[in-house]
């Protein structure tokens, strides 16, 4: 696999499942193609699937040497930023592939007396404004459009020329009111090109005016009782507004802003800039900076300000930031936006902040896998409020069934792994019956008295495959009859006997951590493990008792001798019934004695 495939194919591994825009650039850094997705990871996936490549698809593949994407909150989002991407930067795949399921465009032609209407092809030769989510919200556009402006709705090639030599006549949409009868010359070209302008403004995002126009005619119709009318009207005015205000991607204005989201861990802090350009995201990406010293984030937030801004020549006069910023920069207004289309935008700033900063992370771990492990133990140190890492934990489970062949398992992770050489096996020996917390405790007990006695070390975490009572059994023997202070968790089930909860503390209270968040998903790793250790044990020592006969209990015959007996005689019974001579002539006249003399009650041969 090369360099650039490999490189590939980690951005792949880290992208997230999330509805977003993907862009793929060529070796010279320049943009070739834009695609939305509903989920980031499966769609971009898809092209790398060589089963499923067409012959445009894998020339496209082979031009990919970088993957950049911006997250969202919808696939309707990612529609319309896809739309302003592939209009800033024109990419040239675009042209050559489409995703499979097509959307509803607005044309507006380019003759003497252009035509208004809806379309799915997208050809040359006319100015085209969409993709529009929703077919219905496009009809009700076109509609209203078509009854504030009549424009022609016929295909004639009308031209001024043709217009004043009468090669034309006026249609039904003339006489019903649908049009001014431009092909007859009842309606001049300048008249026509401020209508075909007005609606050129509409169709750009400008649908505030139209808005304002529905609202207005609603309500005269409502003054002069016209109700039915008026509701007709309503209905597609708030159809208007709903669109306007359903996505975070176009702004209420058409404004040159900024946006800037951040965050950052330890070492790293990542801010993300998405530039809107005459109310529409046109740019977004991430950077990190390495700290130094001890840089505050607003230092580190001025800092990327200046630099992206430079980046992409930004001259925005407002920026909308997640806090105040360690400088003033003269003529930019700084926003902390708590509500609204603005704070919204902030959110999907700090959201791609976010996913780029999980991305790396996840890149970094696929390199290093020890890197994932310490994160993990970081965090659960800090869902524990634990004073250092849990780099030793371990975890007890215990098997029996109605308190036959009881047993206990103790695994042990460090740093994050199995340890299996200190995988330890317990019979219980104290206990009568099927009681799991009595048998916990004597485990446990066990367990660390005798690490103390060997001045071992002892773990830094201690889990119990079990809810409350299960944590008390071991509190119970570490601190109050060994004296021990070792913090101790419990993995609880739900009705179903599904682990659904961490506890911690005395009294056990839940932790709040959702069984989806990694540090979960290790938790039921090793509680998977210690329930698989002490069932197997409880297996094996269950079958053992169920071959054990009465020949393992004559002094002097071993495991060999018995299968030797059993395999010739079939049976334990046969085997009292025998002879000497028969017990001799399979393991011996000496080994046969003792036999002979434990079944016949006969004390010396």
């Amino acid at each position: 696999m090369s360099e650039r495939e490999e490189h590939i194919k980690s951005i792949v591994a880290a992208l997230p499942d999330t509805p977003g825009v993907y862009q793929y650039l060529d070796e010279n850094g320049k943009i070739i193609y834009v695609g939305k997705a509903k989920n980031l990871k499966r769609r971009v996936s898809s092209y790398f699937n060589k089963t499923a490549q067409n012959v445009k698809t894998a020339i496209l593949v082979k031009k990919i040497h970088n993957i950049k994407y911006i997250v969202v909150k919808s696939e309707s989002d990612a529609l319309l930023l896809e739309n302003n991407l592939i209009k800033k930067y024109q990419p040239r795949y675009n042209v050559l592939l489409k995703d499979g399921k097509t959307y509803p465009w607005l044309c507006i032609t380019k003759e003497p007396f252009p035509r208004v209407f809806k379309t799915r092809q997208v050809f040359k030769g006319a100015e085209y404004y969409g993709p529009y989510s929703s077919v219905w919200v496009l009809e009700t556009m076109l509609d209203l459009i078509r009854s504030i402006y009549p424009i022609r709705r016929c295909k004639l090639r009308l031209n001024e020329e043709d217009i004043a030599k009468g090669k034309f006549k006026l249609c039904l949409q003339y006489h019903i009111h649908n049009c001014l009868g431009c092909c007859e010359g009842l309606q001049s070209k300048n008249d026509y090109d401020r209508m075909i302008a007005e609606i050129r403004q509409i169709a750009k995002g400008n649908s505030r005016e139209l808005a304002r126009i529905l609202l207005n005619e609603m309500e005269r119709l409502a003054t002069e009782l016209r109700f039915e009318e008026a509701q007709a009207i309503k209905e597609k005015y708030l159809a208007i507004e709903q669109y306007r205000e359903k996505t975070v991607i176009t702004t209420t204005k058409d404004d040159n802003i900024d946006v800037f989201g951040y965050t950052e861990d330890e070492n790293i802090a990542f801010v993300n800039i998405l530039h809107i350009t005459e109310g529409a995201i046109s740019q977004g990406f991430t950077i990190e900076y390495h700290k130094k010293m001890d840089e505050s984030k607003e230092e580190l937030l001025s800092m990327a300000i200046l630099e992206l801004r430079d980046r992409i020549g930004s001259n925005a006069k407002e920026v909308i930031v997640p806090f105040e910023p360690y400088m003033e920069i003269e003529g930019v207004n700084f926003i902390l936006p708590q509500k609204g289309d603005k704070h919204k935008l902030l959110e999907l700033s700090e959201a791609n902040a976010r996913q780029y900063k999980l991305d790396r992370l996840k890149r970094g771990e696929k390199l290093n896998p020890e890197q994932r492990s310490t994160r993990i133990l970081k965090n659960l140190q800090e869902f524990l409020k634990l004073d250092k890492i849990p780099a030793h934990i371990e975890c007890f489970d215990n098997s029996n069934i109605s308190g036959s062949d009881a047993v206990a398992g103790c695994v042990v992770f460090k740093m994050g792994k199995p340890s299996k050489n200190d995988y330890r096996k317990y019979n219980i020996k104290t206990v009568v019956g099927p009681d799991d917390y009595a048998s916990m405790k004597e485990v446990v007990f066990r367990r660390y008295k005798r690490l103390v006695d060997e001045g071992a070390p002892l773990p830094d975490l201690i889990i119990a495959d079990g809810g409350k009572g299960q944590m008390e059994s071991i509190r119970q023997a570490v601190e109050d009859e060994l004296g021990l202070k070792i913090p101790i968790a419990g993995l609880a089930k739900n009705s179903k006997h599904q682990t659904n909860e961490l506890l911690f503390g005395f009294p056990p209270k839940s932790v709040g951590l959702k069984p989806n968040n990694p540090v979960f998903k290790f938790l039921g790793t090793i509680q998977n493990e210690v329930h698989r250790y002490a069932i197997g044990f409880h297996r094996d020592k269950r079958s053992k008792s169920q071959t054990h006969s009465e020949l393992d209990e004559i002094k002097g015959i071993g495991p060999k001798t018995r299968d030797e007996l059993l395999c010739s005689f079939k049976s334990v019974k046969r085997i009292k019934n025998a002879s000497l001579e028969e017990l001799g002539k399979i393991i011996g006249t000496s080994r046969a004695s003792i036999i002979y003399n434990h079944f016949h009650g006969i004390l010396k041969p």
